[in-house]
């Protein structure tokens, strides 16, 4: 991986996707290999929206690597709430570390960022636009469970806000795919995204339905969004698509026996806990594949940022 910011999951080639998805199995397999190997580096926490699992699996892969994070904290004790601006936030917290991890609720925030630091800079979510390293993460679990070639993918729920769908579609573009789009008319995957896709050059195959009984059964892996109420303008909007593509037992009867079904987390209703402990659901472990896949991502942008070569 050549790049010095990570900000879409368009940045990123078929190598670029295996190199890091390779170096997260190497880890995965033997931890205590690169335990020391980023001793005394700093990673840099910007977190303008609530987060668990990416904020912590980012902590805990910085100290994993050695190295240990410094952390802006909630950004209402933060100087932010002195209407300081992003991009003089950035270049303060660019002196303190050696990479920053920035999730922030507008759209297009992360580029923005990037333009004014050194060090890099990897988007963990930026509003309803991309977050390549979830991405990541997504597809070292499919790889691991339903292989990346081949593919028949079913993704489903709020395609329209839906950031983890945004950046998967267009990794999984690099690779012999056919994406099936599931979700109300409302929340359609956005007509730019569907453009792109469809101007792909490596085979993607991509459909748009409302209804997920008419495809599950082809599906190797089924992955499930939440509908994100907080991203919708109107409260009445949410209201009228809430609750109405669930997964539950029942729906999953006509299903491959192999499927995987994924989800990003949070969940609120649209996964029953009745599919935790069946062979389908994988998106527990998909949550614990964020840390090999970030201390790959970190190991590979610390060390081309100090211009060693690969180990």
């Amino acid at each position: 991986m050549r790049h010095d910011h990570l900000i879409t999951s368009k940045q990123l080639s078929r190598t670029d996707i295996e190199t890091v998805l390779d170096r997260a199995a190497e880890i995965d397999a033997d931890r205590a290999a690169v335990a020391d190997r980023h001793a005394g580096t700093l990673l840099g926490l910007l977190f303008y929206e609530p987060s668990t699992r990416t904020k912590m699996s980012f902590e805990t892969a910085m100290k994993r690597l050695g190295g240990d994070i410094v952390d802006m904290g909630a950004v209402e004790s933060s100087s932010v709430t002195k209407g300081e601006t992003l991009a003089d936030t950035v270049r303060v917290i660019e002196g303190y570390a050696d990479a920053l991890v920035l999730r922030h609720p507008k759209q297009g925030a992360a580029t923005m960022a990037s333009e004014f630091v050194d060090v890099p800079l990897l988007n963990a979510g930026d509003g309803a636009g991309h977050h390549p390293t979830q991405t990541l993460l997504d597809l070292y679990t499919i790889r691991e469970n339903a292989g990346l070639d081949d593919l028949t993918i079913g993704i489903m729920g709020d395609l329209k806000y839906g950031r983890t769908v945004h950046s998967l579609s267009y990794a999984l573009s690099n690779f012999d795919t056919r994406q099936h789009f599931i979700s109300p008319e409302s929340l359609q995957l956005p007509r730019e995204v569907v453009y792109d896709l469809h101007q792909a050059q490596d085979g993607t195959q991509i459909r748009e339905h409302d209804s997920l009984e008419e495809i599950l059964p082809s599906l190797d892996v089924l992955y499930v969004t939440r509908i994100q109420r907080e991203r919708f303008p109107d409260e009445n909007e949410y209201q009228q698509v809430a609750g109405e593509y669930q997964i539950d037992p029942e729906t999953l009867e006509d299903a491959a026996d192999d499927l995987t079904v994924m989800h990003p987390l949070p969940r609120v209703d649209e996964i029953d806990p009745a599919i935790d402990d069946t062979d389908y659901a994988a998106y527990f472990e998909q949550a614990h594949n964020g840390v090999p896949v970030r201390m790959a991502l970190l190991d590979l942008l610390l060390s081309d940022a100090r211009g060693e070569d690969d180990e």
